[in-house]
């Protein structure tokens, strides 16, 4: 069997093997919104029955989101299984190769995690099994990303496909955004992209230990904290907050640590939108804002602010589940967008040489290209625009002529 880069139909399959992977982490979002997590008893059964012969007319209440949630992971795990083998098999790069192995060891983890969860009672092995989620939905990203056209294009001709083997090589340079670039990294780009994605992950990591301890929202108001800029955690103010949420809403008992844990996650949240907004704004003022860097880190502070709604709306909605599990879709979002940024810094920018200074103004090195090739081709055009009208001012002169000598000869007749 051949081995090649360019696997069109691979990278589709890839991308939808993480298309899959986000629906099933919306779909855990659901389960644990609605505490059903041990609607299931037992595993890798339902209830006695095989997985997928387990009857329609039992999948109600909270059985009905869990059950679902583990036919869309099995469903997943098979999709993994055939891209891992189909890497293998067909592609040239021996450490992409690798990274489906990886993909796949993890999707076999991340059903054992799940599994043990429920069989163990173990509500802290759900906050490994979040985490490894939104960790396999960023490598199921890259690996599409990894094995698209579009970076294959971009890529060394060693590695990928010579650009020279696009159908339009001049449309490609003019209307592609470039990947290899000499374009120093002054301001630390490659490192903030990946220290914001890392903080993102400690995110979402708060954001699971908060779910998975199923107390619900331990601070009732937003931006407020229980109407103060720091809420009490004395043992009388934590015993008032208890019993106003009991006679309130009915809610858990929430503890200290809990509240500390939720005003953590708040500030946490600060920081990330501060660090993306700082991010898109370097991008932006250093590379133009027509580098593709600029343009991702704009979608990402996008996705960032949508985030951040969303988590006002979990609180003002008392935990609304489909609210929630919004908030956990756009955190895998956004913790993909971050990655795939570092990614892409890390491959097109170069660190600075040692005592080189920062020029005034960075320009993108395809940006120049672009620009010298949209150059030739306008003078190209008026070069061919000022042949057509010598030519249409000498026929009309010629005709002139013509015109001068009939007339003559008609006034001599």
């Amino acid at each position: 069997m051949t081995r090649t880069t360019d696997n069109l139909w691979l990278s589709r399959f890839a991308l939808l093997t993480a298309f899959a992977t986000l629906v099933l982490i919306c779909f855990g979002g659901l389960v644990t919104s609605h505490g059903a997590g041990m609607a299931v008893p037992d595993w890798p059964n339902t209830f006695g029955y095989n997985l997928f012969l387990f009857p329609v007319s039992k999948w109600v209440g909270g059985i009905f989101y869990e059950h679902t949630h583990r036919l869309v992971a099995s469903g997943v795990g098979f999709l993994t299984i055939v891209l891992a083998v189909w890497l293998w098999l067909k592609e040239t790069r021996r450490w992409l190769r690798w990274l489906g192995v990886i993909a796949f060891f993890s999707v076999v983890l991340q059903g054992v995690l799940g599994g043990l969860r429920v069989v163990l009672f173990k509500d802290e092995l759900g906050i490994f099994h979040a985490a490894l989620g939104q960790l396999f939905f960023v490598l199921t990203c890259s690996i599409d990303l990894f094995t698209s056209r579009w970076w294959l294009l971009n890529s060394p001709p060693a590695e990928g496909i010579h650009r020279q083997q696009a159908p339009d090589p001049v449309t490609f340079l003019v209307n592609t955004p470039s990947l290899r670039s000499t374009l120093a990294d002054y301001c630390r780009l490659r490192r903030l992209f990946l220290f914001t994605t890392m903080l993102i992950f400690v995110q979402l990591i708060l954001g699971a230990t908060m779910r998975h301890q199923h107390a619900g929202v331990a601070i009732p108001d937003f931006p407020a904290a229980y109407g103060r800029l720091w809420p009490a955690l004395d043992a009388e103010s934590i015993a008032r907050y208890n019993q106003n949420r009991v006679e309130v809403n009915a809610a858990n008992p929430i503890t200290a640590f809990q509240v500390v844990l939720q005003m953590t996650h708040r500030i946490v949240a600060l920081a990330i939108l501060l660090l993306v907004a700082g991010c898109a704004w370097l991008a932006n003022r250093r590379l133009g804002r027509d580098h593709l860097l600029a343009k991702v880190s704009r979608a990402w502070l996008g996705l960032i602010l949508v985030q951040v709604f969303l988590g006002a709306a979990t609180i003002w909605t008392g935990k609304s589940a489909d609210v929630a599990t919004a908030h956990v879709a756009f955190g895998a979002l956004s913790l993909m967008s971050g990655a795939i940024l570092a990614i892409l810094g890390f491959r097109g920018l170069v660190p600075p040489a040692k005592g080189d200074k920062e020029p005034t103004a960075a320009i993108d090195d395809h940006e120049q290209v672009r620009t010298g090739v949209r150059t030739a081709l306008s003078a190209r055009s008026g070069r061919q625009s000022l042949n057509h009208a010598d030519k249409a001012v000498r026929a009309s002169g010629q005709g002139s002529r013509q015109n001068g000598a009939g007339i003559a000869s008609n006034c001599s007749g």
